[in-house]
């Protein structure tokens, strides 16, 4: 059995930063305990690190029991995890600094971000939901960090979510297990072919039932507008992004990995899901007059447009690539406009927002750069992703779900021209929506718009990392 830990180094800097941080902070006074947040920052920066020189060396490994495994993909997931997480960490410091809790957040966030890791290489069904459960069970108590009615209510839909598809999952992970007579996916590969169908397809449901949920996909998205609209708006654009990245992932593995030889249509089951995720995502936004809300259900159409990739994700060999291009770009681009909110905190509503162009020009071009590029309007990387994803779709036999896609993209745009109209008018927002905290989530914000930029326009440069095959 291969135990090499040094192979898990950006997962245990996150779980190894948690701990020493939860100690620390309960002997360092409240105005020494943003120690806490240059820790997070570091484990972050040591856990990337560490991928970077396991993808320059390649050194692929499968480790524990063949539980975990080591290769392109978890690899290329850690860089977009730990970045995203480097960027929430940046629009998180001005929001809870002084704050009584201060350590708890950071905590919270190094674990539930350690959760997401975990997704990423899980190679056995019993690690999958370990993996599922770390992810989750920090990010409820994080949902409802500000105390307040609205946040009771997010974290308790979140949670109950949670509790009830988690449970569904773990029901699946038992079906497959009694079908398989196995939970590592290279052994349920042979097996489950010869499996009863019926005992398949139910586990297959299930075990997808948790990790839609977890992306926020119908029918499993219910909590992900009142989540994103109840929470502190750096968790919002936690929730709205990490544990996508996690989920998509893990569900790209168990598929390609554990049934691609199964009798199950789950495929078109996918192809589906995303028809109607994009869909519905996109006409609830249309409305829309909350930012925080918006930019829920534009998560949700996102993740109509991420799920093509795990439909053929045996049919073709573009559904890697497409996949993580897409992630690297979605993350930074709908993290820097949950940055720009979170640097102005009292506008919540579209009309809040007139004038930005004059006010703030640096913010509205931001906002500009990631709205169009939620879009996927060159030359963001969304472009790229979208561009790569819609191929994917074509070349895996499912051009109907690809011109759905391109008319879902199209139709996306008029919600976002509602928030983006505003910026450039000249009659002022109301006093008291104008307040700016000026530092950190500005920052944040600004980087998070050049990655997508420097995504999108070097994305050939790029796309090779995302390539590679997955272990067994």
């Amino acid at each position: 059995m291969n135990e090499n830990l040094t192979a898990l180094i950006p997962e245990l800097s996150l779980v190894g930063a948690a701990v020493i941080g939860l100690l620390a902070g309960s002997w360092l006074p409240r105005r020494r305990q943003w120690l806490i947040a240059v820790l997070a920052a570091a484990a972050c920066t040591a856990g990337l690190v560490a991928t970077a020189v396991t993808m320059a060396t390649g050194r692929e490994q499968t480790v524990f029991s063949n539980q975990f495994a080591v290769d392109v993909v978890t690899d290329a997931g850690r860089l977009i995890v730990l970045g995203a997480l480097l960027l929430v960490i940046g629009m998180s410091v001005e929001t809870v600094r002084g704050h009584k809790r201060e350590t708890e957040y950071w905590v919270l966030l190094l674990l539930t971000g350690a959760g997401t890791l975990a997704l990423l290489g899980a190679n056995d069904l019993l690690m999958l939901f370990a993996a599922y459960l770390l992810a989750s069970i920090p990010a409820y108590a994080l949902a409802a960090f500000a105390k307040d009615a609205r946040g009771t209510e997010a974290a308790l839909k979140y949670y109950l979510m949670g509790a009830l598809l988690g449970t569904t999952m773990l029901a699946g992970t038992a079906l497959l297990y009694g079908a398989g007579h196995a939970t590592l996916y290279r052994e349920l590969r042979p097996t489950l072919p010869a499996a009863p169908y019926g005992l398949v397809t139910v586990g297959l449901v299930a075990v997808l039932a948790g990790l839609l949920f977890k992306a926020g996909a119908l029918p499993a998205h219910f909590w992900v507008p009142d989540v994103t609209d109840g929470a502190p708006t750096p968790i919002a654009a936690y929730v709205t992004t990490l544990p996508k990245i996690g989920a998509l992932i893990a569900g790209y593995r168990l598929l390609h990995q554990a049934l691609p030889d199964s009798d199950v249509n789950w495929p078109l089951l996918l192809a589906i899901l995303a028809a109607v995720t994009m869909t519905v995502g996109n006409l609830a936004a249309f409305f829309q007059t909350s930012v925080k809300r918006l930019l829920a259900y534009s998560t949700i159409s996102q993740v109509g447009y991420l799920l093509m990739a795990l439909a053929v994700a045996t049919r073709t060999d573009l559904a890697q690539k497409s996949l993580l291009s897409y992630l690297a770009a979605y993350a930074a681009t709908n993290l820097g406009a949950f940055a720009v909110v979170t640097e102005l905190p009292h506008a919540r509503t579209l009309e809040d927002y007139r004038g930005l162009a004059r006010r703030h020009p640096a913010l509205a071009a931001v906002l500009l750069i990631c709205l169009l590029g939620l879009v996927g309007t060159p030359p963001t990387g969304v472009f790229l992703g979208k561009l790569e994803i819609f191929s994917a779709a074509i070349d895996g036999g499912y051009t109907w779900l690809a011109a759905l896609a391109v008319a879902n993209t199209v139709a996306s745009l008029f919600y976002y021209l509602r928030w983006l109209a505003p910026l450039f008018t000249t009659a002022p927002a109301p006093a008291d929506t104008q307040t700016v905290l000026g530092g950190w989530a500005a920052a944040t914000a600004y980087t998070a718009a050049t990655v997508s930029l420097v995504l999108g326009l070097a994305g050939g440069a790029v796309l090779p990392f995302a390539t590679g095959s997955l272990l067994p």
